[in-house]
């Protein structure tokens, strides 16, 4: 074989060179680079512990609100696991686990420990100090699952609990109601003693009935139509007395006020003898019962035909009858009584007068009333101060729209008014024949579809579009069952206790009885032998 010339041949010793060359350079290019990944990572230390140095302090800085509304919060998870643990505490017991009930009670008492602990020391928990605390919620809370109280199982658990409550709820609320509905009716036993007191007074003292019959020489006083005429029908003798004191204090012409009381004929003697033993400031007052009233009978008055039938007797008495939701309030045997009807009847009442202002008895007079005499009722027959401030004071609150009568006279949203202080145009009610219009209603009711017994419906319906509105100044409600403005307490000329918080029994509100017992005379010899106080 031909060999090549020694000029063409490959030099071996520089090849060698070649490679042991291209290795040197890859040795200090990897020298280079572990060179400065070392330098770099003693750089990075001290700037990573920097870091974790300035979010301890900022963490420390935090507050426990705003820790919590972080969104990788140990605190709000914490707080949700407890949450859900309680309802899963009820459930368990509802299912008569009590061994798992007492360990999720246990582990929440753990929890609200460290949450705790972190809220006094005003710094957040931290991930080590909770872990074991979340680790052994979350495996409870598995086990909860396992034991199917799942979301399902404990809403559905949850809403017959809650069902239940309802129930219980609605139970005592009703109990209660009766209770305080009962409470109301009672007469207290000083009231009862006054009345037995007065009576024995009236009929062993001729000197009383002297004194009255000599009053009676006023009689032109109680038919003048200059004066100022007020009515109450009522059979509490302290009550009329605090309306007729209060009237009369507050009156810039006391001896042109004239107080026409009726009662009945078991109250009668002790009324007159109160009004007889005590002086009102020259205020003329007229005592009447209103048995004595010969066109008071059931072929004139439907009311007094339904209020004498047996089974509306025993619907308010028994409570028997209805269909047994009827709220206990409108069975309340008071709307038996002719007294409370007697409003309806006025212009029959007092033949001779032409204005009249009606007052409840369980009102306090504290300013001058003779201005409502002159006020223009702009041919309306009664004017009222209206109710409607809130929705549940409109005439579908009282009334059945569902009875097609009442559906197509009345206005369902047209406002309510009270009674208690309203001025009657008594020349406007005869020429307009209200209590005609009364009566009416009255006969269409005799089987309670259009309303519950009492009186304020069957006024809504008498005066509708026959009532005047007056200044809510001049009669302020809800003394006897609710919170007023003392705002509107200051301004108002007559303050009802309207409610069952009347201010003689011992439920009344304590912080407005003050203001009805300021006109009582604890002093006087008979409400001190009855342990008034």
């Amino acid at each position: 074989m031909r060999r090549r010339g020694s000029d063409f041949r490959r030099p071996v010793r520089r090849r060698i060179s070649n490679v042991v060359w291209w290795t040197l350079c890859g040795i200090v290019v990897l020298f280079f680079i572990f060179v400065l990944s070392k330098e770099s990572q003693i750089e990075s230390r001290p700037t990573i512990a920097r870091r974790s140095e300035r979010l301890g302090k900022i963490m420390e800085g935090m507050n426990i609100t705003d820790e919590m509304l972080s969104a990788d919060s140990i605190t709000r998870q914490l707080t949700d696991q407890i949450s859900l643990a309680k309802a899963f505490v009820v459930i368990a017991k509802e299912s008569n686990n009590l061994q798992f009930a007492w360990e999720l009670s246990a582990q929440i008492r753990n929890s609200q420990a460290l949450l705790s602990n972190a809220a006094i020391r005003r710094t957040p928990l931290s991930t080590r100090e909770s872990e074991t605390a979340i680790h052994d919620m979350a495996l409870l809370l598995f086990q909860a699952q396992q034991f199917h109280y799942d979301s399902a199982t404990m809403i559905m658990r949850l809403k017959a609990k809650i069902q239940a409550l309802e129930e219980q709820m609605s139970s005592v609320s009703e109990k209660s109601s009766k209770y305080g509905q009962i409470a109301a009716e009672e007469v207290p036993k000083s009231l009862y003693c006054l009345g037995v007191r007065l009576t024995t007074e009236w009929f062993g003292n001729l000197n009383l009935q002297r004194k009255l019959k000599e009053r009676k020489q006023m009689e032109v006083a109680l038919k003048d139509n200059s004066l100022y005429h007020f009515c109450v029908f009522s059979d509490n003798i302290l009550a009329t007395s605090v309306v007729v004191n209060s009237t009369a204090l507050n009156s810039k012409n006391p001896e042109k006020v004239v107080f026409h009381l009726v009662t009945d004929e078991i109250n009668y003697s002790a009324m007159k003898a109160w009004f007889a033993i005590n002086s009102f400031r020259r205020v003329n007052v007229e005592v009447l019962k209103f048995e004595d009233f010969k066109w008071l009978n059931a072929s004139y008055v439907p009311v007094l035909k339904q209020l004498q039938d047996s089974e509306t007797q025993s619907y308010y008495f028994s409570g028997s009858g209805g269909d047994g939701r009827t709220p206990i309030k409108f069975r309340n045997p008071k709307y038996l009584s002719m007294l409370n009807h007697l409003r309806f009847y006025i212009p029959e009442v007092f033949p001779s007068l032409k204005k009249m202002v009606f007052l409840d008895d369980d009102v306090v007079v504290q300013k001058d009333l003779s201005a409502l005499f002159s006020i223009n009722l702009n041919g309306n027959v009664n004017g009222a101060v209206e109710t409607c401030m809130e929705t549940f004071h409109r005439y579908h609150k009282y009334l059945n729209y569902s009875h097609p009568l009442i559906r197509a006279h009345f206005d369902p949203d047209a406002c309510g008014w009270a009674f208690g202080m309203n001025v009657f145009d008594l020349v406007e009610w005869r020429k307009r024949n209200v209590t005609g219009i009364y009566h009416y209603w009255q006969e269409k009711n005799e089987d309670r579809t259009l309303w519950k017994l009492g009186t304020l419906p069957p006024g809504l319906l008498t005066f509708y579009g026959l009532t005047e509105p007056l200044n809510p100044s001049w009669h302020v409600l809800g003394l006897g069952y609710t919170n007023v403005d003392p705002q509107l307490i200051e301004k108002g000329a007559v303050l009802h206790f309207n409610g069952n918080s009347k201010p003689w029994l011992k439920i009344g509100m304590e912080k407005y009885k003050p203001l009805w017992e300021k006109y009582v005379d604890y002093t006087h010899p008979l409400l001190q032998q009855c342990n008034f106080h």
